[in-house]
């Protein structure tokens, strides 16, 4: 095991504060190295969406590193896991800004809960928080002026779901089944109930879950449809698409986000699935930059195949860094102007701009089908209309 994949393993493994640095770059103009900070759960319930997003994050700080770094200074990236619990990601958030009083921006996470923990410190200490993977619209409302989204809103990935099953898979009817135990799954299936009917569809029920106790009897309550729209948690969405197939449903299932995870692999009879996510990694992909990303990706890590989060987290770490190069510096105060400024940042998952006051970025959905526990991919579009957060 090479120093490299050390790092990475410490980085990963931990649980309490650590400091990852990337590849040093050379400090021409005499100062000391940017430095970002990084909050991921790559330990616990949202390890999953997670661990393949830090892993991005290295990756795209290894690579500015690599080409000079940003304002001709080597980065640092600070990085700490959150361990899927709330009180940890606030506190060790804290512990990062305490321990690195420069810190230009942080970034990352991929629940709405865990960011509402971590972003509020840094925005008390007047710190962007960016994050990678946590859809809630209402998060900007929530930590005003200083948390930025990278990836698209619930808003828009529940919008893009009901358009596709009423306009192109001709549903007129829908069941609901979601998960009470958090903020984006209620949130998720309030917005594809909006738009669904503003379309026309009808809403024949709807069966809320504990993720503890959830069985297939729970969810035979279920009035047939024509889909059944499923809004559940990274770690409950195969379990739960298995026990509605066992309690004899056959329509089609559509989820949100939560499903891009690899568990799919190991449930191949599983079929008629579909949902919205950031991008599709795949190898048959023809988008230019998706595939010069899993270049890189498979050439860090071989053995693991790239997801849309782990795109994300790519994104983000790229998108700060970029803030600070244009800001022409790394105060806060600048990287946080230049980060509202942004218009057409390349990135993998999507062009990014934000518009006068806000703080989410438009950006296209794209949707897969389960096949055989592989994804495929169906399409990718911006829907017409979208439910105000």
């Amino acid at each position: 095991m090479g120093h490299g994949e050390r790092r990475r393993v410490r980085a990963e493994a931990a649980v309490a504060l650590v400091l990852w640095a990337g590849v040093t770059a050379g400090c021409s103009n005499g100062k000391g190295p940017v430095v970002v900070g990084a909050a991921y759960d790559v330990t616990g319930a949202q390890a999953g969406l997670d661990r393949p997003s830090a892993r991005g994050a290295r990756l795209a700080v290894e690579q500015v590193n690599g080409n000079g770094g940003v304002l001709g200074r080597p980065v640092d990236l600070v990085m700490v896991d959150g361990a899927s619990e709330p009180p940890v990601a606030h506190e060790r958030t804290a512990e990062l800004l305490r321990q690195n009083p420069s810190t230009a921006g942080v970034f990352g996470l991929s629940d709405t809960n865990m960011v509402l923990a971590a972003a509020p410190v840094a925005a008390a200490d007047e710190r962007v928080f960016l994050t990678s993977g946590a859809t809630s619209p209402l998060l900007p409302a929530q930590v005003p002026q200083w948390l930025f989204l990278a990836c698209f809103g619930d808003n828009v990935q529940a919008a893009a779901a009901a358009e596709w099953i009423f306009t192109t898979r001709g549903a007129r009817t829908a069941s609901i089944a979601w998960s009470t135990s958090n903020d984006y799954t209620r949130l998720l299936q309030k917005y594809f109930t909006e738009r669904f009917e503003q379309l026309g569809g009808r809403i024949l029920s709807r069966v809320g879950y504990d993720p503890a106790t959830v069985d297939a009897a729970t969810l035979a309550a279920l009035a047939p449809a024509d889909v059944i729209f499923l809004a559940a948690q990274p770690e409950d969405a195969v379990a739960v698409t298995a026990m509605l197939r066992g309690a004899g449903i056959t329509t089609p299932i559509v989820g949100g986000d939560a499903f891009d995870t690899s568990a799919w692999t190991a449930h191949p009879s599983l079929g008629d699935v579909y949902f919205t996510t950031h991008a599709y990694l795949g190898a048959d992909s023809s988008d230019a930059r998706v595939l010069a990303f899993r270049a890189l990706y498979l050439g860090a890590y071989p053995n693991a195949e790239p997801d849309a989060f782990t795109a994300l987290g790519y994104d983000a770490a790229q998108l700060l860094l970029d803030a600070i190069e244009r800001a022409g510096s790394d105060d806060p105060k600048d990287v946080r102007a230049a980060l509202a400024a942004t218009k057409d940042f390349p990135g993998v998952t999507g062009t990014i701009s934000y518009g006068p006051g806000d703080r989410i970025p438009m950006k296209s959905v794209t949707i897969l089908a389960i096949d055989r526990g592989a994804t495929r991919f169906v399409t990718s579009f911006v829907p017409q209309s979208v439910p105000a957060p």
